[in-house]
């Protein structure tokens, strides 16, 4: 068998390819970051092609990092910013409009006129997400009701729909395959939680002909092999796909019942493993699939925070407060606190458990005795205190107190931000010494479904812990925190 697995991680700012050998060391990794087009305010779209181009850029330059060539590739393994949504042409594989990014507010109006007509119970108790723009399934119906020539298109079958992994699935094998994964279709608003198939009457509600869908697959398993891909021999079987974030759980051995990760990303996202049955969310967060194998479904509760990472961005690129991101782990740490300056980085409306897309952004609690400083380290702890939100609204549903948070993505590198988050948890956080979890769970899925890894068992051997952060905060100023952060969020 050839020596490496690749994988895929197609993320909202940029493609990274990670090439990892049998023991999980990462022999290369390479990223390229590619254009965010802004067509309006709370509009967000990438183009598919430089989706596609960034991709295959970064899958040669890894390789040639790690000095293989494909015919080292025993598998592939993808893993996608989940509900972004595109839609292409069966017979070229052609785009038909941009790709409408998860963070994409546009369907708000007509989440709200669902809302207003008594079906979000129904969606709830279907797919186990709210109506919000953030999912898949408005936004196909936003490309279908205002690009011309579409609605007729994908009733006659001539289109085709699909999350970042199915394009990227299609395009790999050449048009061959045109499947999704578990995970990815269960945030689309149309997938049936305990039957894993396409529901008839939510597809009809939101007016997306059922031809325009992919089919649904197990996350680890051989979804078909690599055929006339630059660079890449013919025949490499993708055996491993799913979102993002339940990569990441998957990446972080949270295979037991009560395991749980966070991502720091753009976003921020928590979820926690509920086992072979769906748990009813009744605090504001999300049920989804985790991932599917061997018959066998694990699912998952999800909180989310849209803006994370990007509220560091923002101090960037639009305040110029800092010139480079890891830049503000130090201006935070040159203040012993915020100074009573809360920021609330409700940039692009507010997720669980809140589920506000018209919020927008907060920063309160200023004096004349406010500097950067204050500005930086408020960022940081507005971006814990959204996670803290979730992780008890987690507690509630599943009526029971976690001990440990495993922590990863790029921001996860911030140690400051890390023991924010362990004291306002009051939760031991736990990173791991590769933090980039979602392309290891897409490695650890690719291997899995191809034979390199036997079992979980042997996934766990692989994981090993970086540092932990144990709390160091009282109950009392814990509690003053997040009121103080709680009137903050009621003024977005």
């Amino acid at each position: 068998m050839p020596s490496h697995i690749l994988a895929i991680d197609q993320g909202t700012t940029g493609s990274t390819v990670i090439i990892l050998n049998s023991y999980g060391q990462v022999k290369a990794k390479v990223n390229q970051e590619y254009k965010q087009i802004f067509p309006r305010p709370g509009w967000v779209e990438h183009d598919p092609e430089d989706i596609w181009n960034s991709v295959l850029d970064v899958m040669g330059r890894a390789l040639g990092q790690a000095g293989l060539t494909g015919q080292d590739v025993a598998a592939i393994g993808i893993t996608n910013q989940r509900e972004t949504t595109l839609v292409w042409e069966r017979s070229s594989g052609k785009p038909i409009h941009n790709a409408l990014v998860w963070q994409d507010r546009r369907t708000a109006d007509f989440c709200a006129k669902l809302k207003k007509a008594g079906m979000e119970k129904k969606f709830k108790s279907k797919t186990g997400l709210v109506l919000d723009p953030y999912f898949s399934g408005t936004k196909i119906r936003w490309i279908i009701d205002n690009v011309p020539g579409v609605k007729a298109r994908a009733k006659d079958g001539d289109l085709a729909f699909g999350t970042v992994d199915s394009f990227l699935l299609w395009r790999l094998t050449r048009g061959a395959v045109h499947a999704t994964d578990v995970s990815n279709a269960s945030r689309t608003l149309l997938m049936d939680l305990k039957s894993l198939a396409w529901d008839p009457g939510l597809c009809k509600i939101l007016g997306v002909p059922e031809p325009l869908l992919p089919k649904i697959m197990p996350s680890i398993g051989v979804f078909g092999h690599t055929e006339n891909v630059p660079g890449l021999p013919d025949g490499i079987p993708i055996s491993g796909i799913a979102g993002d974030q339940q990569a990441a759980l998957f990446g972080q051995a949270c295979f037991d019942v009560g395991e749980a990760k966070c991502t720091y990303g753009t976003g921020s996202f928590l979820l926690l493993n509920t086992g072979p049955k769906p748990v009813t969310s009744r605090s504001g967060c999300l049920t989804t699939v985790a991932w599917q194998w061997e018959g066998k479904t694990t699912y998952a509760l999800e909180g989310s925070a849209f803006i994370c990472g990007a509220a560091v961005q923002w101090l960037r690129d639009g305040l110029n407060i800092i010139h480079s991101s890891p830049e503000i782990e130090a201006l935070a740490a040159s203040v012993p606190d915020s100074g009573e300056v809360q920021f609330v980085p409700a940039l692009t409306g507010l997720g669980a458990p809140h589920w506000d897309p018209q919020a927008r952004g907060v920063i309160c609690g200023i004096t004349r005795g406010s500097t950067k400083a204050h500005l930086a380290r408020a960022t940081l702890e507005g971006m814990a205190m959204q996670n803290v939100e979730l992780l008890v609204a987690m507690q509630k549903d599943l009526k029971k107190k976690l001990k440990t948070l495993k922590v990863d993505g790029g921001a996860s590198a911030n140690n400051l931000l890390m023991q924010i988050q362990a004291d306002f948890l009051g939760v031991k956080c736990v990173r791991p010494k590769m933090i980039e979890t979602t392309s290891a769970g897409a490695a650890f899925m690719a291997g899995l479904g191809v034979g390199y890894w036997k079992n979980l068992g042997d996934v766990k051997k692989v994981w090993r812990e970086d540092r932990e952060f144990k709390p160091a905060l009282s109950e009392k100023l814990r509690r003053e925190r997040l009121n103080r952060w709680q009137d903050a969020v009621t003024r977005a």
